[in-house]
């Protein structure tokens, strides 16, 4: 009898075990949730006079649910309209699509010590970007197989305060495999990128014509950019050091071992191999992005050209190209090498008008940063000192300070940072302040004008190496959401790590 007893209650005693542990879980998951975000709901609405919007700036409201914009209303509609939720008013501040950008190096797993996720990613948050592209090297190993995108996407669990895609490399070693290249793209990368010139990382070789040509063929099939290092290396720069006749502490011997030449025979060449692995029209091949143009010459009026042809290339460049000058960089002053180089005024002026114009289409940081031990390398050797300006936390405020002078507006900032970089790394949920996309957005006040100083809250990893420290910026940034999340707010960022990593599909 209590045997009959027993098998008739077990279903209850199941029932009730599974509801219980359904509700352990449940009640697990909102305190998790809770720790992704400085607000305590999911359900809100953000008010402010100037709404970045791609249908214009607007003066209204932004209804977010469980991570999406589900509603946008003018402010002149808002009378009589029904709000359900929490209301959070932004005054005069610009409510503006969170930042995407498709060309960081974040050094995990490897080279934490140089930036990893969790530092990275903070920094990123406090600066109005809601999503990083990483790029395939300076982490140990580089990102060039399902392997090794396997310990990228483990070293980022748990790890990362905002959206992180990864881009996959392209390097001899897998440029004759389609089938692991084909593995490494079914994995989730969402393109691959190459270096036309020495990388500066041993396991990260460049490639040469024919590796391009096979890679571009394998991207064709699955409808994902190749980007480029666009420099081939014409000379040994160690021959522009002799005797002191051209010091290595100098700025402009170091610009004379990276002319623009390298940057437009890179581009022809590029343009010729894309031309080559056409099947059909222009939408047959691959697409090819240039990164970090420097040189507003010949290299930019090939890809112009390109672009008139029917060619599927973009073009971005980097704020620091626009931001500095040659003639301004002291002897010495390392924090300013990169490759390409910073190059003239002159040049500076006429990249911001093929930006303005459309020449250019979008821009990102190439945050690549190191140990001062690389950096500050040999007392000011050009020649010797790492290769990278780190920046990532600065870019929102960098590109409105000096971009306000050529009468920049909110809508760009929102095409260059937002729109475009979003349609290359094929982010269809992102990208803009739209009914259905991600609640990926930034607050920031663009009159507020602060010193970058070491008095206020930086989380690079060595921030005092960047070479924007010390300069007076406009452009405050006050809060950032992530898929709805609060994860930064004047300083703070919320409890819990709880960004998404980007695969493509």
């Amino acid at each position: 009898m209590e045997q009959l007893l027993l098998w008739r209650i077990l279903p209850f005693l199941a029932l009730f075990a599974s509801s219980f542990f359904f509700l352990f879980f449940l009640t697990s998951s909102k305190l998790s949730d809770r720790d992704c975000s400085l607000l305590p709901y999911s359900h809100y609405w953000l008010t402010s006079e100037r709404i970045v919007t791609p249908d214009g700036v607007i003066s209204g409201a932004v209804e977010i649910k469980e991570g999406k914009i589900v509603s946008i209303v003018k402010k002149e509609d808002l009378q009589g309209y029904s709000k359900v939720g929490q209301i959070i008013d932004y005054g005069e501040a610009v409510v503006m699509p969170g930042l995407i950008d498709v060309h960081v190096h974040l050094d995990d797993p490897g080279r934490a010590e140089w930036e990893g996720f969790p530092s990275g990613t903070k920094a990123a948050a406090a600066g109005g970007i809601t999503t990083l592209i990483d790029m395939p090297l300076n982490s140990d190993p580089s990102t060039v197989s399902v392997e090794t995108l396997r310990l990228k996407l483990e070293a980022a669990e748990n790890n990362i305060h905002v959206d992180v895609g990864f881009w996959g490399g392209l390097v001899p070693e897998n440029a004759y495999n389609a089938s692991a290249l084909e593995a490494l793209l079914s994995a989730g990368v969402l393109g691959l990128k190459s270096f036309m010139c020495p990388s500066g990382i041993n396991d990260f070789p460049m490639t040469n014509a024919s590796h391009i040509k096979e890679g571009l063929s394998v991207l064709a099939k699955y409808r994902r950019p190749l980007l480029v290092h666009a420099e081939m290396q014409q000379e040994d720069p160690e021959s522009y050091a002799e005797d002191g006749v051209n010091d290595p502490r100098h700025y402009s011997t170091y610009l004379r071992t990276r002319p623009p030449s390298w940057e437009e025979a890179a581009i022809r060449e590029l343009l010729t191999l894309s031309k080559d692995t056409r099947i059909g029209g222009p939408a047959e091949g691959a697409h090819l992005h240039i990164v970090h143009l420097s040189d507003s010459g010949s290299s930019l009026q090939l890809l112009k050209e390109a672009k008139r042809s029917g060619d599927s290339v973009t073009i971005e460049t980097c704020p620091h190209y626009l931001a500095f000058s040659a003639e301004e960089i002291r002897d010495g002053d390392t924090r300013f090498k990169c490759s390409p180089p910073i190059r003239d005024a002159a040049n500076k002026e006429a990249l911001w008008k093929a930006l303005l114009k459309g020449d250019i289409d979008m821009l990102s940081s190439d945050h690549s940063p190191t140990t001062p031990e690389f950096k500050l390398l040999n007392e000011g050797d050009f020649l010797k000192a790492w290769g990278g300006i780190s920046s990532l936390q600065f870019m929102l405020p960098v590109t409105w300070t000096h971009g306000r002078k050529y009468g920049v507006t909110l809508e760009q900032l929102a095409l260059w940072w937002s729109e475009r970089p979003a349609k290359l790394a094929g982010q269809d949920s992102k990208g803009a302040i739209k009914v259905g996309k991600h609640a990926d957005i930034v607050i920031w006040e663009p009159n507020v004008e602060f010193h970058l100083n070491n008095d206020l809250p930086i989380f690079l990893k060595h921030h005092s190496i960047s070479a924007y420290m010390g300069n007076k910026l406009s452009g405050k940034v006050l809060a950032t959401f992530v898929r709805g999340n609060l994860v930064y707010k004047e300083g703070e960022h919320s409890p819990a790590a709880c960004g998404s990593t980007i695969l493509a599909k």
